[in-house]
């Protein structure tokens, strides 16, 4: 029985953390996951960068744009980072995205790369559970300007420098004052976020089907300032009140150098990004797996 998808698009990991053995791996995964593909009736392109950066230029390859227009579906080989990147990119295409696990943890690239031909076969057949994740809209303003923007999937994070003191930031909520915090910074994050950076500094984790963003301190002066679930619809503002050397990052991926008085508002996209998992994937088997629930028992 030949895939229901037509033309699949791959994506490696290959960033300057990837070298020597690690990126001929990559490669060889990536070979042969190609020509898996291809026997189950696949036209099978590389994303651009993935093909440049990995040497393997026997195969199409294509632009993000490209991709976005032209496939069905997006095979994403790496860890959870591979796939946020990924996912940023993707989503306003609302290409459908499957992740092989050649990562640590795998929260969100939940397929294991020793097992991948046997998971996929049935899902390229139709036979898959499809998730919908949100995305997080940030804008950094500076003299009511925006001057920086960018996605995330996990979480927008303002944070000090790395030699400074606390900072101090004024905090609302669809126009309503919360608080001036000072802390070392604040962590936005989605319900796809809650098991990362917002985890380690005691917020709560979200199901991933629930409609809320966490907006969590990081080590307040104030021990009262606790993690609070707010709704996805929220607009949340962050006014650069004192600090120096403080910055905002995006899935820890893309960085801005932040001024007083400079705000940054997250909203909820619009887009959105979807999963696609094998059936009988369950939120909570990955829950219990990557954070070792149940050891000993």
């Amino acid at each position: 029985m030949k895939s229901q998808f037509r033309h699949v698009a791959l994506f490696g990991k290959y960033h300057a953390t990837v070298t020597g053995g690690a990126l001929e791996s990559s490669r060889q995964v990536l070979d042969d996951v190609a020509q898996f593909l291809g026997r189950q009736g696949c036209e099978v392109v590389l994303d651009k960068d993935t093909a440049i950066h990995t040497g393997l230029s026997h195969y199409p390859m294509l632009d993000i744009a490209q991709i976005g227009a032209q496939c069905d579906l997006g095979l994403v080989i790496g860890g959870d980072g591979t796939m946020l990147g990924i996912g940023r990119q993707v989503a306003q295409y609302k290409l459908p995205l499957i992740g092989i696990n050649q990562g640590r943890l795998g929260f969100i690239t939940d397929i294991p790369i020793k097992s991948y031909s046997d998971v996929l076969q049935p899902m390229l057949q139709g036979h898959y559970q499809t998730e919908e994740r949100s995305v997080l809209q940030a804008h950094v303003l500076r003299n009511q300007h925006s001057v920086f923007s960018a996605l995330a999937m996990n979480d927008v994070v303002v944070n000090r420098g790395g030699t400074s003191g606390m900072v101090e930031l004024r905090v609302e909520v669809d126009g309503r004052f919360v608080a001036n915090q000072r802390a070392d910074g604040l962590i936005i994050a989605t319900p796809t976020g809650s098991t990362a950076y917002s985890l380690s500094v005691g917020g709560p984790l979200m199901h991933p089907s629930i409609g809320g963003l966490v907006m969590a301190p990081i080590a307040p002066h104030t021990l009262s300032n606790r993690p609070i679930v707010l709704p996805e619809s929220s607009e949340i503002s962050i006014e650069i009140v004192s600090g120096r050397y403080v910055s905002a990052n995006f899935d820890m991926q893309s960085l801005a150098e932040l001024m007083l008085g400079d705000r940054i508002t997250v909203n909820r996209s619009e887009h959105s990004v979807r999963f696609l998992h094998p059936e009988g994937w369950n939120y909570f088997d990955t829950l219990r797996k990557k954070m070792h629930w149940n050891e000993g028992v």
